[in-house]
């Protein structure tokens, strides 16, 4: 038996999903966990946990650990620990930690597909996660010959509920609208869609928030709710277990340079960012009717009697503005949301053509395979997610 006790925040999204794939990996094997609070580290010191997990004879253990923790303790006591990204990495313990750049460098993507042209970043200080979000959404913005307004990472992880939202609302008075915000985690893109509200910025058509993590209940209690871009989180679960079979097995040896490492997998939209960055204020008011009716049966007419002009007019605006029509343009946007929802639920296709207002739903899947070469049911089973249970 593997006795592995796991001491992360269980009030946050990311222990729920990690602890999912532990338990799919362990299902193959006779594994046991205990959950232990963060607190009781902080209440008591690191070595109350060494001596606890001795004498609950832990195997392993996967923690928050900080700087200051002298993670060589559990060696010392035949325990192997895995340490979760906190605040920095560990060189003599095996990481879980994820592609923070390639992260960054998603967000910065799916921001320049919507025709931004001002960018900034919310973070936290003298953090490795939230530094190297920053620096991936900066690199790949330079690459595409772009810049980052200046960055707001004044914050300390340790104040996490707390926060001063003059000094923020100062930085968002000083950007160019409107503004692409890349928020290092959803708690931090929360706070940063309360500030815009209560400073008056609307959003997403003044200030678009994208988080990270895809945290569901954070990021539907936003107003409006957070897009969010969503990891691997479940993977990686499965992958640091395996890595303790492996290394009590003796096949691998624990390290630094053994990491479990999450990959981010795909932005899943919300109202923080349905928008496209335009100047023209009736095409902006098209496409946000498109997008909070994607899950209506709609078409042209009914865009066109949210805006004030006539048809010829619209369109000739639409084109030369999006470079396609109002009626490829929805298609487009309901294809994208139908897709979201085939990997982020279980049920069945027929019903999700149904989410985004679709009567033909062979049609749609025509349409789906046409442009990302898989059948509906090809795609969810090849992009599976933690929130599907495929």
């Amino acid at each position: 038996m593997v006795r592995l006790i796991l001491m992360t925040d269980f009030t946050e999204a990311f222990a729920h999903y990690l602890l999912q794939g532990i338990y799919k990996y362990a299902s193959t094997g006779d594994w046991i966990v205990c959950r232990m609070p963060p607190a009781y580290k902080e209440r008591f010191g690191l070595q109350k946990v060494v001596s606890w997990a001795k004498k609950w004879k832990a195997d392993a253990i996967i923690g928050q650990f900080s700087d200051k923790d002298d993670v060589s303790l559990f060696a010392k006591n035949g325990i192997i620990a895995l340490a979760q990204d906190y605040k920095s990495r560990f060189s003599e313990i095996p990481n879980i930690t994820s592609d923070y750049f390639a992260t960054g460098a998603k967000a910065a993507d799916f921001f320049v597909k919507r025709r931004f042209r001002n960018f900034a970043f919310f973070g936290y200080r003298n953090v490795v996660w939230s530094d190297e979000r920053y620096l991936g959404f900066k690199r790949r913005l330079e690459d595409l010959g772009m810049e980052v307004c200046p960055s707001y990472q004044e914050q300390d992880i340790t104040e996490l509920w707390h926060y001063e939202a003059e000094p923020i609302k100062k930085w968002l008075d000083s950007l160019p609208k409107p503004v692409a915000i890349f928020a290092c985690d959803d708690n931090q893109g929360t706070k940063l869609i309360e500030v815009c509200n209560v400073a008056g910025y609307k959003v997403p058509e003044e200030v678009a928030v994208l988080g990270v993590d895809n945290d569901e209940t954070v990021c539907q209690m936003s107003f409006p709710p957070q897009s969010s871009i969503l990891t691997d989180i479940v993977q990686g679960g499965y992958d640091a277990a395996k890595l303790i079979d492996d290394i009590l097995a003796g096949t691998v040896v624990p390290s630094g340079k053994t990491n479990v490492v999450i990959r981010p997998l795909y932005v899943v939209s919300r109202t923080s960012t349905n928008v496209i960055a335009t100047d023209d204020p009736d095409v902006q008011k098209a496409i946000r009717y498109i997008y909070d009716n994607v899950h209506r049966k709609i078409n042209v007419e009914d865009v066109l009697g949210a805006v004030a002009v006539s048809r010829k007019v619209l369109e000739i605006r639409f084109r030369k503005t999006m470079g396609d029509s109002i009626y490829h343009f929805i298609g487009k946007v309901k294809l994208d949301r139908f897709r979201s929802y085939l990997i982020n639920s279980d049920r069945p296709v027929n019903e999700v053509a149904g989410l985004v207002g679709e009567d033909d739903a062979n049609n749609m899947f025509r349409r789906f395979k046409k442009e990302y070469g898989y059948t509906p049911v090809e795609y969810r089973h090849a992009h599976h997610s933690q929130n599907a249970s495929n």
